[in-house]
C-alpha cells in the first residue's frame, strides 16, 4: 500500500480534478447531441481509463525529466524520484506501461482516438521539455489539458465540433493562467537555472497581470459555451448557476493573492480550480436531466 501511495504521490493523482471534470462535459455534450442523453456505460469507462493512464504518463514524465532539476530546488527536492522513494528507472517503467495502456484504451473507443493516441501521448510527454526553451511552456500545459474535452467528444462522436473546441481553449487559458500563479513560487529558483516561464521573464506584477488577461479569455469561452448550450439543447438556471460560480472562482484566486501573500497559492492552485472545474461540469450535467 505504502508503494502504491508513493506512486499516486508521484503523479499527483488529486491533481486529476481539474481535467476529469471538462472530459465529462465533451462526453455528456456529444452523447446529447448524438444519442439524446443515452449514456454508453463502457465507453465512458474507456474514456475515464483513458484519462487517467495518460495523466499518469504525462506527470510521471515530467517527474523523471525534472529529475535533476528538482534536486537542487528546496522546494521539490522531497519529491519522490529525487528523494529516491522510487528510482528513475522504476518511474520510467511506470510511464512506459501508463503510454501503452492509454493507447490500448484509445484503441477500445474508436479508430479516430486510437490514431490520434499518439499525437496526445506526444503533446502531454512533450510538455516536460518545453521550459528549458519558453516561457510559453504555461500554454502548452494547457494545450495538453485541453485534449480532455476534445478526446472524449470524439470518444462519441468521432468528430470535431465548436463546442467542445471553445472548452478546449477555455481549459488552455485556464491551466495556463493559474500555472503562472504556480511558477511564481520559484522565479529566483528558475532564473538561477536557466529555465524560461512567464514570472522568471517578467517578474511577478507582470506575470500576475498576463495571469489575469489570460482568465479573461477564459471566461468569454466559457460564456460563450454558455450560450451555445441554452441555444441547442435549451439549458438555463443549473448550467448558468455553474458557469457563473466557476469565473466567481477563477477570479477569487486573483482577490487572494492581491496582496502577493505567497502562502495562498496552494489555495489558489488546488483548491480554488479543483472546486470550480467540478462545479461547472456537475451542475451543467446535471442541466441535460433537469
Amino acid at each position: 500500500m505504502k508503494h502504491i501511495s508513493q506512486y499516486l504521490s508521484l503523479v499527483k493523482f488529486s491533481h486529476t480534478i481539474f481535467a476529469m471534470p471538462f472530459a465529462m462535459l465533451g462526453f455528456f455534450i456529444a452523447s446529447w447531441r448524438f444519442g439524446l442523453g443515452a449514456v454508453n456505460w463502457s465507453l465512458l469507462l474507456w474514456v475515464v481509463l483513458c484519462m487517467v493512464t495518460a495523466r499518469n504518463a504525462a506527470m510521471a514524465f515530467n517527474r523523471w525529466a525534472d529529475r535533476t532539476i528538482d534536486i537542487k530546488n528546496p522546494r521539490t527536492r522531497t519529491r519522490e524520484i529525487p528523494s529516491g522513494e522510487i528510482s528513475s528507472q522504476s518511474a520510467l517503467w511506470f510511464i512506459i506501461i501508463n503510454s501503452f495502456l492509454f493507447v490500448f484504451f484509445a484503441y477500445q473507443i474508436n479508430a479516430v482516438c486510437f490514431a490520434l493516441s499518439p499525437v496526445a501521448l506526444a503533446i502531454v510527454l512533450g510538455y516536460s521539455y518545453t521550459k528549458r526553451f519558453s516561457w510559453l511552456c504555461h500554454l502548452f500545459l494547457g494545450l495538453g489539458l485541453s485534449l480532455a474535452p476534445l478526446g472524449a467528444y470524439l470518444a462519441v462522436a468521432k468528430v470535431f465540433d465548436l463546442l467542445p473546441l471553445l472548452y478546449a481553449f477555455a481549459v488552455i487559458t485556464w491551466v495556463a493562467g493559474f500555472d503562472i500563479i504556480y511558477a511564481i513560487q520559484d522565479i529566483e529558483f528558475d532564473k538561477g537555472q536557466e529555465l524560461r516561464s512567464i514570472p522568471a521573464r517578467f517578474g511577478m506584477d507582470k506575470a500576475l497581470w498576463i495571469s489575469t488577461c489570460l482568465h479573461v479569455v477564459t471566461a468569454v469561452c466559457i460564456v460563450s459555451c454558455a450560450i451555445l448550450l441554452h441555444t441547442e439543447f435549451g439549458m438555463s438556471f443549473l448550467m448558468i448557476l455553474g458557469s457563473m460560480l466557476f469565473l466567481v472562482l477563477l477570479f477569487y484566486q486573483h482577490w487572494i493573492l492581491k496582496d502577493h501573500n505567497l502562502n495562498r497559492i496552494n489555495l489558489a492552485f488546488f483548491t480554488t480550480n479543483g472546486i470550480a472545474s467540478v462545479v461547472l461540469a456537475c451542475f451543467t450535467i446535471l442541466d441535460f436531466y433537469f
